[in-house]
């Protein structure tokens, strides 16, 4: 039988090598899949992983795809180091996306009169505000009734889904739009900030460059960062010092809705310009991987989203070009995962060998 046995003393440079070894380990398991698909292995490989970053063009859209990577993960890391299990940032995605979007309707069709400068903070803030006005629900429910945040934040998502569906075909559906769930294109004047000429990625880049450096100064030097972290993993340790479990709970989780908010509300007004029932691409689920392959730290969530940004360019690029299938990306995303877990019970444990009693 095989056993699992604690090393006493865990390798802390095999600690920093695991998500290096688990990246080899997908591309080789990666390999293997392009293989048995009667395709040429290293062709598949290039167009997959090194296609995202050919160009200045490529590299614009893979920050652009990273942006609400980035901005869901951060949130998501703060929860899970708290112990808090928020599972819906796709619905407190979606949420923003519907703020931000609502916002940037009504200055289209009401002819208010706006300039860009001063639309931008208005969306962020009313991305920030759906978001964590869903995220309440589930801090509420948890907080006075007990209620399991994982199960609640992954149903709300489905409601969040069904109620941006009834706006797009119902009240917001633009009548000229030849019967397609959309609302009408949304004025320039509500455009993200584009960073380069002729390129779509925008200001939401930076933006969650300086979110994720602001969350690490927030985790890693201030107080109240420590009492959620120290919180999380020892609640009784957190009661004796005087910390507050329910303010963890709110904190974490309005801040974690904001963040993934204003990720919404950036992708809608962005690249998008309208409101869509596919708005998001899953990034809020996506997110919950970028958040562990990048250790739950701040700055490695900009690495992880990156780099699963990469896969879901790359997965589009393979279905084009190699003929793959489209659910590819999302099982490059599984294998990293499981193979990162994989690599970090190995740097944890020994398998030790013991006859069957």
């Amino acid at each position: 039988m095989i056993h699992l046995e604690a090393r006493q003393s865990p390798s802390r440079l095999m600690g920093l090598l695991s998500p290096v070894l688990a990246l080899a380990l997908t591309v080789a398991i990666g390999a293997a899949i392009f293989f048995a698909l009667g395709k040429d292995p290293g062709r598949a490989l290039a167009v997959f992983l090194l296609e995202p970053f050919h160009g200045a063009r490529a590299l614009a859209e893979l920050g652009l795809k990273a942006t609400p990577l980035i901005l869901c993960s951060l949130g998501l890391a703060l929860c899970f180091r708290s112990n808090v299990w928020n599972i819906g940032a796709e619905g407190q995605f979606l949420f923003g996306a519907i703020a931000g979007g609502g916002l940037a309707l009504w200055i289209t069709t009401a002819g208010v009169p706006m300039s860009g400068p001063l639309f931008l903070p208005l969306l962020l803030v009313a991305g920030a505000a759906g978001g964590a006005a869903w995220a309440a629900v589930v801090a509420l429910l948890r907080d006075r009734f007990h209620a399991n945040e994982i199960l609640v934040s992954l149903m709300l998502v489905y409601v969040a889904n069904l109620f941006l569906s009834w706006l797009v075909f119902g009240p917001w559906k633009d009548p000229n739009g030849f019967n397609f769930p959309q609302t009408v294109q949304f004025a320039s004047v509500t455009e993200v900030p584009r960073l380069f000429r002729g390129m779509r990625i925008n200001a939401g880049f930076p933006l969650a460059l300086v979110a994720a450096v602001a969350m690490w100064l927030f985790m890693s030097r201030t107080y109240r960062g420590m009492q959620l972290q120290v919180g999380g993993p020892a609640p009784l340790a957190a009661r004796y010092a005087g910390f507050s479990s329910r303010a963890a709970i709110w904190t974490t989780l309005l801040v974690s809705g904001a963040l993934a908010g204003v990720a919404g509300a950036v992708e809608v007004a962005g690249p998008m310009g309208q409101l869509t029932p596919h708005v998001s691409m899953g990034y809020g689920f996506t997110a919950i991987i970028v958040a562990f392959v990048g250790r739950l730290h701040p700055l490695g969530c900009i690495l992880s989203s990156l780099l699963l940004s990469a896969f879901l360019i790359g997965g589009e690029l393979a279905q084009t070009r190699v003929g793959l299938p489209s659910a590819l990306a999302g099982v490059f995303q599984g294998v990293l995962l499981l193979s990162l877990l994989g690599c970090d019970v190995l740097v944890q444990h020994r398998l030790r060998w013991r006859s069957a009693p």
